[in-house]
């Protein structure tokens, strides 16, 4: 049972107690939290109190993560597009349409599946649903990933998503015509109050910051180069939105009717650079467009 201390300050005045929490665990749902708080391990300046509870100024908040239950995940034979690989990391290539490790619903198919078939030595600090995961990105989003393969790589990895000296750039397409060649949105995210299943900008969110540039401009469409700051949950996504440029594809942050015939919004993870672990010396890897994203590309520029 993992405990935590939270205190409210002036930005969180007025939120609901479940949403507070939620924006304090990305990796847990609403629904999740709310269970915790209707199950009294949750307390607001030493009371139970319930999900809608609204916050006050300094309210001390006092929560409990009961330990995960230990699942046998099964390695099964799903193939690897490995960039590089040696006794402390795996650079992959995910596709898109693949979830990165196992979750309720999901205990299959997922990368981990895939990782534990190709080896047994991964980090263990993200437990078993999740052993090697450093960082994740989304189902439908493809591109290059780092995956530890013992302790001290995935703390030496994880300090510097901490520190944002990891590279992170993303290839985006967008919606709309961009006017400004290049800019930076600073918006904070958080689970969205309303809908649990997305994020959002909310001011009592996380710092959230995305640097972009226009790579090339169609009739209706822009290519854009994001490079992460910080890595919140659905952050490109969210920050795209917000500026009335949301991905193509997107359809929870974007448009519900779509022009082309997709299975979710055009995003690539193309280029990842980090320290390695033990050389430490600075490696950089690219992971080429997949075949949709090309062709997507060539039409526009044909149309």
């Amino acid at each position: 049972m993992e405990k935590f201390e939270f205190s409210v300050d002036e930005s969180s005045v007025g939120t609901r107690l479940d949403v507070f929490i939620s924006n304090e665990f990305e990796n847990r749902s609403r629904s999740y939290i709310q269970k915790i708080i209707e199950g009294e391990t949750a307390t607001v300046n030493g009371k139970c109190r319930k999900s809608n509870y609204k916050l006050n100024l300094s309210d001390k908040i006092e929560l409990s993560i009961p330990d995960p239950v230990e699942l046998n995940v099964k390695a099964e034979e799903i193939p690897l597009d490995i960039i590089y690989e040696d006794r402390d990391v795996i650079v992959v290539n995910k596709p898109q349409d693949m979830v990165v490790h196992p979750a309720p619903g999901n205990y299959s198919g997922t990368l981990v599946n895939a990782l534990l078939n190709h080896c047994t030595d991964l980090s263990g600090i993200n437990g078993v649903l999740r052993p090697g995961i450093v960082h994740r990105i989304d189902k439908d989003t493809s591109g290059v990933l780092v995956v530890a393969k013992n302790d001290n790589a995935h703390n030496s990895l994880a300090d510097q998503l901490k520190d944002h000296s990891m590279t992170r750039s993303y290839l985006a397409l967008v919606e709309g015509i961009i006017k400004s060649d290049e800019d930076t949105i600073d918006e904070p995210i958080g689970r969205h109050p309303r809908d649990r299943i997305k994020m959002g900008i909310v001011e009592s969110g996380k710092k959230a910051v995305t640097h972009f540039k226009v790579v090339e401009r169609f009739d209706s469409y822009t290519l854009v180069e994001c490079n992460l700051e910080t890595g919140r949950t659905h952050q490109i996504r969210v920050h795209m939105a917000k500026i009335g440029h949301p991905l193509v594809g997107d359809l929870v942050y974007g448009f519900k009717k779509q022009r082309f015939n997709l299975k979710g919004q055009v995003l690539h993870a193309k280029r990842l650079g980090f320290i390695h672990p033990s050389t430490k010396e600075y490696m950089e890897f690219v992971s080429p467009l997949p075949d949709y994203f090309e062709k997507l590309l060539t039409k526009l520029k044909n149309s």
